[in-house]
């Protein structure tokens, strides 16, 4: 049976991203687990030991100190990573490297109940690989759409793949909540993860092709599609990075700026929300739970709602509608964002809903700065991409270190207003930004203005 009777073969590309998706979640879940479970570990007497007054405390109950080195570790991982997995990727492709940063996760979360009992320092070490496999998910989102996305599908495939920061903390958050209070214990939550992710990155390489047109599994229909209005430069598979030119653009450089700024909003609230619920406003661990992962759920149907409106809409310009959704992606996200410290915290349900409307902004950013990346550099967009995540790295590090600066007792509300106002002016001036440097044009790098090449079926 050939790949235009299979049922399969006029949408294989679905099914890639489906697969790719759900293994970029499971190693973003895996890296954050930790955040909700700091909540549950405290409580866990197991291993108490005496502290200074002779009382007993568990060896799980962090300092906020530690719990930012934690947190760091994952970033400084993340950041010596990305580079290292962006060259594997242009290499070798994402097949292989990927499903070894998948394993590579797995093994190292499956570990963490086991470290955390044993040493601090080992701890730290193992969310440090944590953060050494995360890196590679911004380069597979970008290697992925470069090779089976349509240019008329960029946004939805960049919207589909993006929304696993969603998804993985919608998911973790309430598995977790549940086991914590369950006879369970917080440790099955990584042992439960870890046997998810394995199953994941086996279907992964059992599905992913690195070239759509190497595979027989996808119908003539379906090449033509994404090879449709693609340069030769584009579907060439040597193609070397002109990383010089890359790096001196301002129109790439805008980019990165804007994705720093929302990035640092998104993993204050990814990071810090159960914190800032439980803490703050008073939830118990179960309604965290609830409140958190609504909150990172809600999110996603605007997201692809947007996306398609992004990729369909053609009343307006490719580079007005670019700055519409950038505007409410990232002028948007920083306007609620900066409230949400000024909110009284016996009206704690208006400030879920404005961490809500914090969320929901960031939703249409595959319209904003993504698609100015992916449209500008065109078959360099994996590396774009990739170096998103490296501002996620960086804001790994910058958000802890704000909260820091500005939060001494986490219980106390007025000490994060720092935090969510200094974020959202930031974010709006970057936008401001982006009206002067932003356009839907290819570089001329990317050579896009050669004829595309004829579909061909290898």
């Amino acid at each position: 049976m050939s790949a235009d009777t299979k049922p399969w073969g006029n949408y294989y590309r679905v099914i890639v991203v489906l697969v790719g998706f759900l293994c970029l979640t499971s190693i973003c879940s895996n890296y954050i687990i930790i955040n909700f479970t700091f909540i549950c570990m405290k409580n866990d007497m197991s291993n108490a030991i005496p502290d200074s007054n002779g009382t007993l405390k568990s060896i799980y109950d962090y300092s906020s100190g530690e719990k930012k080195w934690i947190l760091w570790a994952v970033a400084l991982g993340t950041m010596i990573g990305t580079l290292p997995i962006n060259v594997l990727y242009v290499k070798f492709g994402a097949r292989f490297p990927f499903f070894l940063a998948g394993l590579t996760s797995i093994i190292s979360t499956a570990l963490i109940p086991w470290a955390a009992g044993l040493n601090y320092w080992i701890l730290i070490l193992l969310r440090f690989i944590q953060g050494l496999a995360y890196s590679a998910d911004f380069a597979a989102i970008g290697l992925i759409t470069v090779r089976w996305a349509p240019l008329t599908e960029t946004a939805t495939f960049i919207a589909v793949m993006t929304s696993f920061t969603g998804i993985s903390s919608t998911a973790t958050n309430s598995v977790t909540g549940v086991i914590c209070e369950s006879s369970l214990g917080w440790k099955w939550s990584y042992y439960l993860h870890a046997a998810v992710g394995l199953f994941l990155f086996c279907l992964w390489y059992i599905v992913y092709i690195d070239h759509p047109q190497d595979t027989k599994r996808v119908s003539c229909k379906e090449l033509s599609k994404i090879e449709k209005s693609k340069s030769a430069a584009h579907l060439d598979k040597s193609t070397d990075v002109p990383y010089g030119k890359l790096l001196t653009s301002p129109v790439i450089w805008c980019v990165w700026l804007n994705a720093f700024f929302e990035m640092s909003a998104v993993i204050v609230c990814s990071t810090y929300m159960p914190i800032y619920f439980h803490e703050v406003l008073g939830f118990g661990v179960t309604e965290t739970g609830f409140w958190v992962a609504l909150v990172l759920f809600i999110w996603l149907p605007v997201r692809w709602v947007s996306a398609v409106m992004s990729d369909k809409m053609t009343c307006v310009g490719e580079r007005a509608k670019m700055l519409m959704f950038n505007t409410v992606a990232v002028g948007g996200t920083g306007a609620f964002f900066a409230v949400i410290g000024f909110i009284p915290a016996e009206n704690k349900y208006w400030s879920v809903a404005a961490f809500t409307m914090t969320m929901c902004c960031v939703g249409v950013n595959s319209g904003g700065f993504y698609k100015c990346g992916v449209l500008h550099a065109r078959q360099y967009a994996h590396v774009v991409i990739a170096a998103i995540q490296w501002t996620k790295c960086v804001a790994l590090f910058s958000a802890p270190a704000m909260v820091a600066l500005f939060v001494t007792t986490e219980s106390v509300r007025t000490q994060w207003i720092g935090v969510y106002l200094v974020f959202g002016g930031l974010m709006q001036i970057t936008n401001l930004l982006s009206y002067c440097i932003f356009t839907d044009k290819p570089a001329s790098w990317t050579n896009s203005d050669e004829k595309p090449v004829a579909v061909s079926k290898a």
